[in-house]
Formats: structure tokens, sequence, C-alpha cells
């Protein structure tokens, strides 16, 4: 069969070769070029390296040129060939505690051997592109490993401050401590100290100037300005020894146990891999918050990032160096530096080989005091109060602290042992821990089951089922995703009995409205002796939807029997929509109300009579007790305990948010904020009258004083949409119209469109776009007006000079469903995209 494809000639809009007809073709190009950011960047990371690389050496009682060595090889090496272009590798601090165990038990030349063989491992796993089998780890076992680590690092640290020596042991530096403590010597403390007030004023310094400053790095200004101070003062402290490269000891054949030795390769191995992936996956969350940088920069290839580890401690063990891994501090700081390649980390590297090379009659200056502050101020920061208030929100709190313990006091890899242990049976303990409660209200009978049904709850199931009378009316609540066979087979037979006595057994999902089953009655007819109603599977049960989706409902038409009948209907919940997600639990309850399973009946009777307004027959009163009786039903059991919390302790919301009262704007629903969380206050056009107007509304002031002067907020939002019909009314304002109270209150919006009509202003922008239109502009424009009448008033002028508060301007675009953050109110006036945020924090 011939071709049937258009020859050159047939093809009248095939393009024309661009270049000479024997010119050779254009070089691909090989990689990104080195851009002035890249240097920047490198220059800033390489001055926060050189200090801490020495400072970790020095905390593990390897030679100090060791840190050097890792700093360098972590630059240029895992720079090239990982698979996060924006994270530095280096000496870190996670791993102190067990390259100093490794030096004290085996030597620094063994331990150099252990470095090669666990980057030998590294690259192993890399090549089996495992590297995410390591996210599995939980959250609370890495932070509580690092809090353990930086407890270890602190403690021991603190005795070279005051003029001592560490032990290798936590117990034998606690046990120490107090006679440290009386043998203290002054010169070394003073320098410590001087050194930790820099390290934690500078990054503080206020105003411009202090802008400017805090472009050179907390660390380097910390360890020169100690430096300095002593060599004025003339303090005689030990200083930094950097022998001779060519004294220098390289790897040698390891020498020990091979048990031990198999040990601590699995703990570098460990520690290195987890951390350095954990670095690569926070790397790729800040570069996605820097919309600059999202389109410039890939995400990172976690395997590939494995194999640039392995191949990194491989070449660091043999030249003599730490291990390396990816290291949280230098990484930050490359990234916030404005870094938009791998070039940055390589010719970080490649600074650190000139330093060591030609400054090292500088570096023998710097105190060991001096770094040692240095390294216990980091070890510190590694006990996260950020991360303690997480795992206690995730009631991992328990694995944690074990984690941690286990660590100070047994070792890294026993410390992460145990804690692996506690997490299995934390999670053992929810699986097997199912509350089950009975109650009746008003004649129906309910029965809780909150947590996982297994086998081991079906004896407490059953007994309180057996409570419910038979004949009666039942509502089964299911708050949880999994239902094994027993447990199933269980509740199957109790419900074809209790149906079979004339009952009726109403089947409630863990989501939000989910029913099962159809709404079947004795004899198959509903309790009014209406017939069944309806399946209506495309209903979207979920509190933010559209009140014509929310209750399954069938339209009320007809007589008041078919009125009767769709205020009884509920539905079964579908099989597979987009707002559905998949569970053994739905699984099995799909199968429970199937059709065809004897008395599966599901209900959802009306509100009794004496409760009903004389109006509410009409649709839209219906629709308002239907999404009451929802909630009652359905949302109040999740968030009764938290809103008895907030009856009790009063509110303490952190937010005022300042709003227009457009229908479509769900502040709780924006701001995925929760009850207590704002103080909202609503009117048309999100607009502050300022203080002091004559025949003003004085509502608005009394919300936002009462705020900021007695819930003492800490931040206020004024929150703008697009297509807001205020704006539009402002632009067709009619100077003869009558003045009602919608045009009274309008006037307060008079200013921004004087604003924006003034061409000496910059014309405020939307993610750096202008404006769609004039209402988009105007839009925009009131939000920063109403912020200018925000500062006016007394209470927010009082807590902006006393620093207590921060002022937010907010844009909503409806129709694309995306927030914009007034970046700069003052020097540009632009509305930025709001990134996606690291929820995990």
């Amino acid at each position: 069969m011939s071709a049937c494809t258009p020859t050159r000639h047939d093809d009248p809009h095939r393009k024309e070769h661009s270049h000479e007809p024997h010119s050779p073709p254009s070089p691909r190009p090989r990689g990104p070029r080195l851009t002035g950011a890249d240097v920047s960047a490198s220059i800033a990371v390489f001055l926060i390296a050189l200090p801490l690389s020495l400072g970790i050496a020095l905390a593990t009682g390897a030679p100090l040129q060791a840190g050097l060595v890792a700093a360098a090889v972590g630059g240029v090496v895992v720079g090239r060939l990982g698979g996060a272009p924006l994270q530095v590798s280096g000496p870190a601090a996670g791993l102190t505690v067990v390259t100093a165990e490794l030096i004290q038990r085996y030597g620094w030349r063994t331990t150099c051997a252990i470095t090669v063989l666990a980057g030998l491992a590294q690259l192993g796993l890399g090549l089996l592109r495992v590297a995410r089998t390591a996210l599995a780890v939980s959250p609370a076992i890495v932070h509580g490993m690092l809090a353990g680590i930086g407890v270890t690092i602190a403690v021991a640290q603190l005795h070279i401050v005051l003029g001592g020596t560490p032990h290798s042991s936590v117990l034998l530096n606690l046990r120490d401590l107090p006679a440290q403590l009386a043998r203290v010597q002054t010169a070394a403390l003073s320098v410590s100290a001087l050194t930790l007030c820099l390290l934690l004023a500078w990054p503080r310094l206020p105003g411009r100037a202090g802008r400017l400053l805090r472009v050179v790095p907390a660390p380097l200004v910390a360890v020169t300005g100690a430096t300095t101070s002593a060599a004025l003062l003339g303090f005689g402290l030990p200083k930094v020894d950097l022998p001779s490269w060519s004294s220098h000891a390289l790897a040698g054949l390891p020498e020990g146990p091979a048990l031990g030795l198999i040990a601590a390769v699995l703990t570098i191995t460990l520690v290195c891999s987890v951390q350095s992936l954990l670095g690569a996956v926070a790397v790729d969350k800040m570069v996605a918050a820097r919309p600059a940088l999202s389109g410039r920069v890939r995400r990172a290839d976690l395997d590939r990032e494995l194999l640039g580890q392995g191949a990194a401690n491989v070449v660091s063990g043999t030249l003599g160096g730490l291990p390396v891994a990816g290291v949280a501090v230098r990484s930050t700081a490359n990234v916030n530096a404005g870094a938009v390649s791998r070039n940055s980390t390589m010719l970080h590297g490649v600074l650190v080989v000139i330093a060591a090379l030609l400054m090292v009659p500088i570096l023998e200056l710097i105190p060991l005091a001096s770094l040692a502050a240095l390294v216990m101020a980091v070890g510190i920061q590694m006990v996260s109060l950020h991360h303690i208030r997480t795992v206690t929100r995730h009631r991992e709190v328990l694995v944690y602290a074990v984690t941690t313990v286990g660590v100070v006091f047994l070792g890294v890899l026993e410390g992460v042992a145990l804690g692996i242990g506690m997490a299995v049976a934390v999670a053992l303990h929810r699986l097997t821990r199912t509350r089950i409660t009975h109650h009746e209200k008003e004649g129906v009978h309910h029965v809780h089951v909150r947590g996982q049904l297994t086998f081991l709850a079906v004896p407490r199931l059953s007994r309180t089922l057996h409570l419910v009378p038979q004949g009666a009316h039942a509502v089964v609540e299911l708050d949880g995703s999994f239902m094994d066979h027993a447990a199933y087979e269980s509740l199957q037979d109790w419900q074809s009995t209790q149906t079979a006595h004339g009952g009726t057994v109403e089947l409630v999902g863990r989501r939000t409205g989910v029913r099962i089953g159809e709404p079947t009655g004795p004899a198959g007819l509903h309790p009014d002796g209406g017939t069944t109603a309806p399946d209506s599977s495309g209903c979207r049960c979920h509190p933010w939807t559209p009140w014509r989706n929310h209750q399954c409902a069938i339209p009320e038409t007809g007589g008041p029997a078919q009125r009767n009948n769709a205020e009884t209907t509920t539905t079964r919940a579908p099989e597979d929509t987009e707002h559905t997600e998949p569970s053994d639990l739905t699984a099995k309850l799909d199968a429970l109300g199937a059709p065809g399973t004897p008395g599966a009946t599901v209900e959802a009777p009306a509100p009794p009579s004496s409760s009903r307004a004389p109006d509410a027959t009409t649709p839209t009163a219906n629709q308002l007790a239907r999404g009451i009786s929802a909630f009652q039903r359905n949302t109040a059991p999740l968030v009764r305990s938290e809103l008895a919390r907030l009856a009790r302790e009063g509110q303490q919301p952190s937010q005022l948010f300042l709003t227009c009262a457009d229908s479509r704007l769900v502040t709780s629903m924006i701001t995925s904020s929760g009850p207590g969380d704002l103080f909202v206050v609503r009117n048309v056009g999100n607009l502050v009258p300022p203080p002091g107007e004559e025949s003003g509304d004085d509502s608005v002031a009394a919300a936002i004083e009462y705020a900021v002067d007695v819930l003492r907020v800490r931040s206020i939002t004024v929150c703008g949409h697009s297509g807001c019909g205020a704006m539009q009314a402002l632009l067709a304002a009619d100077q003869d119209t009558a003045q009602t109270p919608l045009r009274r209150w309008l006037r307060y919006g008079g200013p921004s469109v004087a604003r924006m009509a003034d061409g000496s202003r910059p014309a405020a922008r939307l993610a750096g776009r202008a404006a769609a239109d004039t209402v988009e502009q105007l839009c925009l424009t009131n939000v920063i007006q109403q912020l200018e009448h925000l500062r006016a008033h007394d209470s927010v002028s009082r807590a902006l000079r006393a620093g207590e508060l921060e002022l937010h301007g907010m844009y909503f675009h409806v129709g694309e469903a995306q927030a914009y953050l007034l970046s700069e109110v003052h020097e540009g006036e632009v509305f930025d995209h709001v990134g996606v945020a690291d929820l995990t924090a």
C-alpha cells in the first residue's frame, strides 16, 4: 500500500531553512548559563558554609580540613550530578553525633572508609529507584531524630563555650557540667557570648540600613566579629589549626568488627539519605512559593538526588572528608538569594576550594570558642518549636519524644529504631481504638461508631446495636474509613433483623451527606404511605456547594403528598463522582444499602410540624430547613467539641477580615479557616469609613476598635473581589440621583475613584499586569484606599506603631477562583499570586 504523505512541493506551509544550505546546524545548548543571580547566590552560600563547615568538623573531632573537603565535594559533585538543582549539600549538623561516635570508636581513616561504603550503598539504592520509600518515614521520627542530635550537639559544645573539653557521651557531659560551670574561662565565654549575640541580632536589624546590612550572612558576621574582638583584646584562646594539606589523612581500609562496621554504614546511609531527600522536597516547596522561579527550575528527581549524594560521599570519604548530605540552612539561603540553576551550588563549592587553599592564615585566626558557639546555636535550632506543635496537632508527640530521648541517650540508630517501633504501636492503637456510643433523641436511636471497624470491635458493636429496641427507627453513623468482613456481617445481620420487625435503619457514611440505600420502609412504602422516591444519584453533598445540590432532594412540585415525599427522600451515595473518594468502608456501605438488601432503608424525616414557620411550605424555607437539618446531622457532630471549647474559652481570632457582602465570597472557604479563626466584617463594597465623618456609620469603626483593642487580632485584611457591584455603582453614579441609603454609604468609596483618576499615583496591577478594565482597576484601587482609611483609625495606628498589628490587602477573582495579596503597598502597588503553601508545616 502506498504512502499518502505530501511531498515538499505539495506543502505550501513548509518553513524554509533559516541557515545556508551547507551551513552546520546551530549548536544545542549544553546547560544553563552562569547568571548574575547564581553568582551572588553562590557567594552568599559560601560565606555561610565556610564557618559552619569548620564548626561541624570541630564538633565531630575530625580534622578541620575534613569539613572544607566535604563542603567542596558537596557543592561540586552533588551540584553537578544531584536531582535537586537548588539544594546545597555539605557537612550537616545532623551527622555530627554519628560521625563523632565513629571517630571515637574506629578512628578517622576507618570513618572515611565507612563514608565511602555508605556512598556506595546510596548509589545502589538510587539505581534501585527506591528514593520515594524514604519519604514513608514518619516526619515525627525525622524531627525527633534531628532534635535529639541537636540536644547532643548543644550539650557537647557548651563545654567548649565555657572553656573546657567535651566528652563523647551526653550523660558524661551533663554530669560534668556543674564542675565546668565552676571553672568557667571568662575569655572563652565572652567570645562565645559575642558570637551568639551577633548571630541573633544581625537578622533583626531594623530599617533600610538593616535591610542592606542583612545581605551579609549572620554566621560570617558573628565569627568575624568575635575573631576581631579576641585579637584586639589579646585573648589567648585556642584557635583553628589547619595542618598542611600534605599531611591530610585520607581513607584507609576499614578496621573493626564486621557487625559494627555494617551498622555504622547503615546509620550513615539512613541519616544522609533521609535528610537529603526530605531537604529536596522542602526546596521544591520553597521554589514553588516563588512564581519567578517555579517555571525555570525543575522539580527534584529524588532517585537522581540519591545517586548524586552517594557519589559525593564516595569522593568525600576517599579524599578524607566528612559525610555529605543536603543542608537546610544553606539550601534556604541559596533559594532566598535568587539562585536559578545548579551553577550556584557548584560555584559555591569552587569558592570553598579556593578559600581552603588561599585563606589558611585568615582561617587560623578564628577562636574555637566562636565556632563552638555557632554550632551550639545550630543544635538548639534543630529542636524546633514549630515541629513540636505540628506533631502535637497530629497526635504524634509520643513518637517524637521517644525518638528524641532514644537518640540522646542511646544513639541515632537506636533512637530511630525506637521511634519506628513507637510509630507502629501508635498506629495499631488507633486501628484498634474504636468508640461506639448510643443515645436516644426524639424517639430516634443514634449509634455513633468513631474509628475503624475491625473484628476486635465486633463484640462492642453487637452489644450497642442490641440496645436499640426492635421496630424502632435507628441511625448508624460510621465515622471511619475501614470496615472488615466480620464487622460488615455483624452490621448486616442486625440490619436485616431490625427491618424484619418493622423498624427502619439509616446508614450514614463518614463523608458529609453520604447516605446509603433506597428509601424503602416495610412493604416498600414510606411510613406515610407514599411510593418510593426516585433516585438522584448525581448528588454532591458538600457544605460549600449551592443549595440546589445540597440535600439531594427532588424538586418540590405538585401536591402536599409529593412535597412530603421530597422532604423524606435521600439517595444512595454516588458510586463514582469527582467528589467521592473510594474506600473499603464505602464499598461495604454500598453493599449494605444496595437494592435487594432486605429492608435497607435511608430516611431523613421532615422536621416536626410544630417547629415549622407559617411559610415553611415555600421552596426557600424548605431549602433553609433542609440545610439546617443537614448541618445538625452531619456537620455538627464533627465541630461540636471545637465549638464547645470556644464557648468555654471565648473567641480568640487572629485576624479581622473585612470584605464585601457579595454572596459569592465565602470567607471560610477562601482562607481555609474554621470556627474562631476570623472576625469577619462584611459590607457593600468592603468600605472603611474614615474616622471623624459627620453622620457617618460607626458600625465598621466599632468592629475595628473591638477587634484591635479587645480581641487583640494580629492582622487586618481588606478583601475586594472581581465584578463588585458597589464599584460598578460608583462608576455609574449620577450626582442628581436621590440620596438613598445605598448612595449615602457609597460615598466612602469616592476617595477610591479620585485615587484611580490621579495620574501622579501608580496604577494598581494584578500579578504584574494591568487591570482588565475600569471596574477591575477600581476594585484594586479601592482595597489600597480602604487600607489608608484603616490606618487613620486611632486603635489601628497605635497597634501599628507598637508593632502588634499587620495590614494586608487582598483581591479575589471570582471567575478564576484565584486569590491575590498586596505585596508592596508603597512600592508599585502590585497584587501578587498566592503560592502553594507547606501543609505539613
